[in-house]
């Protein structure tokens, strides 16, 4: 499901993937304070060839699940990365190092997120690479906690 989503344009699928993660146990502490979805950001160029950003897709179905806000503006790529799919845990660790941001400015979400428990929505988890640098962005910018969501695992190298 996770390739006909981001390689075949199978957009529909976002919303039945969406459902099944939403139906994920959460701690009662998390879901009380948990404050707003972050969608993991693409590159521009891949969200222009793709048409759509797979994590907004999953983030605006999880959000009228939840009853949370979902903040597309709260993180921004800085950077196009290579596709991490053949990569190396440490590659992917290196490829997307510093490659997330939170805007700052009059209309940035800096202010709106310091101090808050946010949850990154992604589709698929390998090494954690991607995601961990998001959250690096994030906290760097006052989160005080990060949740990560995603409808599925990859097998990583290292797995058995």
């Amino acid at each position: 499901m996770v390739h006909a989503l981001k390689y075949h344009g199978w957009t529909a699928a976002a919303r039945g993937m969406a459902a099944r993660m939403a139906r994920l146990h959460w701690p009662p502490d998390v879901i009380a304070e948990r404050a707003a979805l972050i969608p993991v950001p693409l590159a521009s160029v891949r969200e222009r060839e793709r048409g759509f950003n797979q994590a907004a897709l999953l983030s605006d179905s999880l959000t009228a699940h939840w009853r949370i806000p979902l903040w597309r503006d709260a993180l921004v790529r800085t950077r196009a990365t290579r596709t991490q799919t053949r990569l190396t845990p440490g590659e992917r660790s290196a490829n997307v190092r510093d490659a997330f941001e939170v805007p700052d400015g009059p209309h940035g979400a800096r202010e709106r997120l310091r101090g808050l428990h946010l949850v990154l929505v992604d589709d698929v988890l390998t090494t954690g690479a991607t995601l961990n640098a998001c959250a690096a962005a994030l906290f760097g910018a006052g989160a005080r906690t990060i949740s990560y969501v995603t409808f599925g695992r990859a097998r990583a190298s290292g797995d058995r």
